[in-house]
Protein backbone atom coordinates (compact mmCIF):
# COMPACT_ATOMS: atom_id res chain seq x y z
CA UNK A 1 0.00 0.00 0.00
CA UNK A 2 1.34 3.43 -1.08
CA UNK A 3 0.84 6.65 1.04
CA UNK A 4 0.84 9.87 -0.51
CA UNK A 5 3.77 11.58 0.52
CA UNK A 6 4.72 15.49 -0.28
CA UNK A 7 6.78 16.42 -2.96
CA UNK A 8 9.58 17.61 -1.08
CA UNK A 9 9.55 15.15 1.40
CA UNK A 10 10.23 12.45 -1.14
CA UNK A 11 12.91 13.92 -2.66
CA UNK A 12 16.37 13.74 -1.00
CA UNK A 13 17.62 17.12 -1.52
CA UNK A 14 17.18 20.11 0.84
CA UNK A 15 13.83 22.58 0.57
CA UNK A 16 16.32 25.64 -0.04
CA UNK A 17 18.01 23.85 -3.05
CA UNK A 18 14.86 22.74 -4.69
CA UNK A 19 14.20 26.22 -4.39
CA UNK A 20 17.48 27.99 -6.01
CA UNK A 21 16.89 24.96 -9.12
CA UNK A 22 13.33 24.86 -9.77
CA UNK A 23 10.66 26.68 -7.70
CA UNK A 24 12.20 29.90 -6.76
CA UNK A 25 14.13 30.07 -10.55
CA UNK A 26 13.38 32.47 -13.49
CA UNK A 27 13.81 33.09 -16.54
CA UNK A 28 15.23 36.89 -16.42
CA UNK A 29 14.52 39.53 -18.95
CA UNK A 30 17.31 41.92 -17.35
CA UNK A 31 20.36 41.66 -15.93
CA UNK A 32 22.53 43.92 -13.21
CA UNK A 33 25.97 44.94 -14.55
CA UNK A 34 27.67 42.74 -12.15
CA UNK A 35 29.81 40.33 -14.10
CA UNK A 36 29.92 36.54 -14.60
CA UNK A 37 33.54 35.65 -14.23
CA UNK A 38 35.38 32.50 -16.49
CA UNK A 39 35.63 31.03 -13.20
CA UNK A 40 31.89 31.02 -12.75
CA UNK A 41 31.28 29.81 -16.64
CA UNK A 42 34.23 26.94 -15.57
CA UNK A 43 32.41 25.63 -12.47
CA UNK A 44 29.07 25.35 -14.21
CA UNK A 45 30.34 23.24 -16.86
CA UNK A 46 32.44 21.40 -14.74
CA UNK A 47 29.13 20.26 -13.22
CA UNK A 48 27.04 19.59 -15.66
CA UNK A 49 29.01 17.87 -17.89
CA UNK A 50 28.47 14.76 -15.30
CA UNK A 51 24.86 14.70 -16.37
CA UNK A 52 23.96 11.86 -19.09
CA UNK A 53 23.67 11.58 -22.90
CA UNK A 54 23.42 8.71 -24.87
CA UNK A 55 26.78 6.68 -25.85
CA UNK A 56 28.24 9.34 -23.41
CA UNK A 57 28.68 11.30 -26.70
CA UNK A 58 28.29 14.79 -25.21
CA UNK A 59 27.74 17.06 -28.35
CA UNK A 60 27.69 20.54 -26.27
CA UNK A 61 29.24 22.91 -27.57
CA UNK A 62 29.65 26.61 -25.71
CA UNK A 63 30.64 29.77 -27.35
CA UNK A 64 30.71 32.37 -24.18
CA UNK A 65 30.23 36.34 -25.59
CA UNK A 66 31.25 38.63 -22.93
CA UNK A 67 33.16 41.89 -25.00
CA UNK A 68 31.27 44.63 -26.80
CA UNK A 69 32.77 43.16 -30.12
CA UNK A 70 31.14 40.27 -29.99
CA UNK A 71 28.29 41.66 -28.73
CA UNK A 72 27.47 43.85 -31.54
CA UNK A 73 28.62 40.67 -34.01
CA UNK A 74 25.71 38.75 -32.16
CA UNK A 75 22.94 41.29 -32.07
CA UNK A 76 21.77 42.02 -35.32
CA UNK A 77 20.93 38.56 -35.60
CA UNK A 78 18.89 37.88 -32.38
CA UNK A 79 15.19 38.55 -32.80
CA UNK A 80 14.15 42.05 -32.18
CA UNK A 81 12.55 41.78 -29.06
CA UNK A 82 16.02 39.88 -27.78
CA UNK A 83 18.44 42.43 -28.42
CA UNK A 84 18.58 44.95 -26.46
CA UNK A 85 18.57 42.13 -23.58
CA UNK A 86 21.15 40.47 -25.10
CA UNK A 87 23.05 42.95 -25.40
CA UNK A 88 22.65 44.29 -21.83
CA UNK A 89 23.75 40.86 -20.36
CA UNK A 90 27.22 40.70 -18.61
CA UNK A 91 27.47 37.22 -20.44
CA UNK A 92 25.52 35.44 -23.62
CA UNK A 93 26.15 31.82 -24.16
CA UNK A 94 25.68 30.38 -27.52
CA UNK A 95 25.24 26.68 -26.85
CA UNK A 96 25.27 24.38 -30.15
CA UNK A 97 25.34 20.83 -31.26
CA UNK A 98 28.68 19.77 -32.67
CA UNK A 99 27.65 17.02 -35.21
CA UNK A 100 30.92 15.70 -35.82
CA UNK A 101 30.90 14.63 -31.73
CA UNK A 102 31.53 11.29 -32.79
CA UNK A 103 35.20 11.67 -33.51
CA UNK A 104 35.56 11.39 -29.71
CA UNK A 105 33.35 8.33 -29.07
CA UNK A 106 36.58 6.46 -29.17
CA UNK A 107 38.02 8.53 -26.15
CA UNK A 108 34.56 9.55 -24.30
CA UNK A 109 32.90 5.83 -24.83
CA UNK A 110 35.92 3.40 -25.53
CA UNK A 111 34.64 -0.10 -24.15
CA UNK A 112 32.92 -0.19 -27.73
CA UNK A 113 35.45 0.39 -30.09
CA UNK A 114 33.18 0.18 -33.12
CA UNK A 115 30.50 3.23 -31.50
CA UNK A 116 32.29 6.08 -34.30
CA UNK A 117 30.96 3.88 -37.02
CA UNK A 118 27.77 3.83 -35.93
CA UNK A 119 27.09 7.27 -36.98
CA UNK A 120 28.89 7.45 -40.56
CA UNK A 121 25.67 8.54 -41.80
CA UNK A 122 25.62 12.25 -41.38
CA UNK A 123 21.51 12.55 -41.42
CA UNK A 124 21.51 10.46 -38.31
CA UNK A 125 24.57 12.03 -36.56
CA UNK A 126 23.05 15.51 -36.62
CA UNK A 127 19.65 14.26 -35.16
CA UNK A 128 21.37 12.46 -32.31
CA UNK A 129 23.77 15.27 -31.85
CA UNK A 130 20.85 17.60 -31.50
CA UNK A 131 18.84 16.05 -29.29
CA UNK A 132 21.54 14.86 -27.08
CA UNK A 133 22.65 18.49 -26.78
CA UNK A 134 19.43 19.72 -26.04
CA UNK A 135 19.66 17.70 -23.52
CA UNK A 136 22.83 19.01 -22.05
CA UNK A 137 20.78 22.57 -22.84
CA UNK A 138 18.36 21.89 -19.86
CA UNK A 139 21.34 20.74 -18.02
CA UNK A 140 23.15 23.92 -18.26
CA UNK A 141 20.21 25.86 -17.26
CA UNK A 142 20.19 23.99 -13.88
CA UNK A 143 24.02 25.05 -13.63
CA UNK A 144 23.77 28.12 -14.44
CA UNK A 145 20.72 28.56 -11.33
CA UNK A 146 23.24 26.24 -8.87
CA UNK A 147 25.92 29.25 -9.14
CA UNK A 148 23.51 31.61 -8.09
CA UNK A 149 22.54 32.94 -11.46
CA UNK A 150 19.54 33.53 -13.68
CA UNK A 151 19.49 32.42 -17.07
CA UNK A 152 17.74 33.54 -19.94
CA UNK A 153 17.28 31.43 -22.60
CA UNK A 154 15.93 32.24 -25.91
CA UNK A 155 14.99 30.63 -29.18
CA UNK A 156 14.39 33.75 -31.23
CA UNK A 157 17.47 34.08 -33.33
CA UNK A 158 18.44 33.74 -36.78
CA UNK A 159 20.46 30.13 -36.69
CA UNK A 160 21.92 29.83 -39.46
CA UNK A 161 23.34 33.37 -39.46
CA UNK A 162 25.08 32.45 -36.30
CA UNK A 163 26.48 29.38 -37.71
CA UNK A 164 27.87 31.15 -40.54
CA UNK A 165 29.07 34.34 -38.17
CA UNK A 166 30.72 32.58 -35.31
CA UNK A 167 31.28 28.44 -36.62
CA UNK A 168 32.19 28.77 -39.65
CA UNK A 169 35.29 26.93 -39.76
CA UNK A 170 33.19 23.95 -37.09
CA UNK A 171 30.49 21.24 -37.48
CA UNK A 172 28.27 23.19 -34.79
CA UNK A 173 24.83 24.00 -35.28
CA UNK A 174 23.27 26.72 -32.73
CA UNK A 175 20.37 25.41 -30.79
CA UNK A 176 19.57 28.09 -28.04
CA UNK A 177 20.97 31.56 -26.80
CA UNK A 178 21.26 32.32 -23.36
CA UNK A 179 21.94 34.87 -21.16
CA UNK A 180 23.66 34.57 -17.82
CA UNK A 181 23.81 36.85 -15.29
CA UNK A 182 22.42 38.52 -11.97
CA UNK A 183 18.62 39.62 -12.28
CA UNK A 184 18.70 43.64 -13.18
CA UNK A 185 15.49 45.69 -12.86
CA UNK A 186 11.78 44.26 -13.11
CA UNK A 187 14.00 40.99 -14.53
CA UNK A 188 10.56 38.56 -14.31
CA UNK A 189 7.18 38.31 -15.98
CA UNK A 190 4.45 37.11 -14.08
CA UNK A 191 4.74 33.54 -13.06
CA UNK A 192 3.12 31.58 -15.59
CA UNK A 193 1.25 28.33 -14.44
CA UNK A 194 2.30 24.56 -14.74
CA UNK A 195 0.47 21.54 -15.54
CA UNK A 196 -0.44 19.45 -12.69
CA UNK A 197 0.61 15.93 -12.37
CA UNK A 198 -2.27 13.58 -13.47
CA UNK A 199 -2.61 16.02 -16.82
CA UNK A 200 1.03 14.71 -17.24
CA UNK A 201 2.23 11.22 -16.05
CA UNK A 202 -0.29 7.99 -16.75
CA UNK A 203 0.95 4.80 -14.74
CA UNK A 204 0.50 1.30 -16.56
Amino acid sequence: MTTSVEPTEALNLPQDVQDLLFREARTANSFSDEPVTDEQIRAIYELVKWAPTSMNNQPLRALVIRTEEGKKRLAPLMAEGNRAKTEAAPVTVVLAADTEFHENLPRTFPHFPGAKDLFAEEAARVETAKLNALLQVGYFIIGVRAAGLAAGPMTGFDAEGIDKEFFADKAWKSLVVINVGKPGDNPWFDRLPRLDFDEVVETV
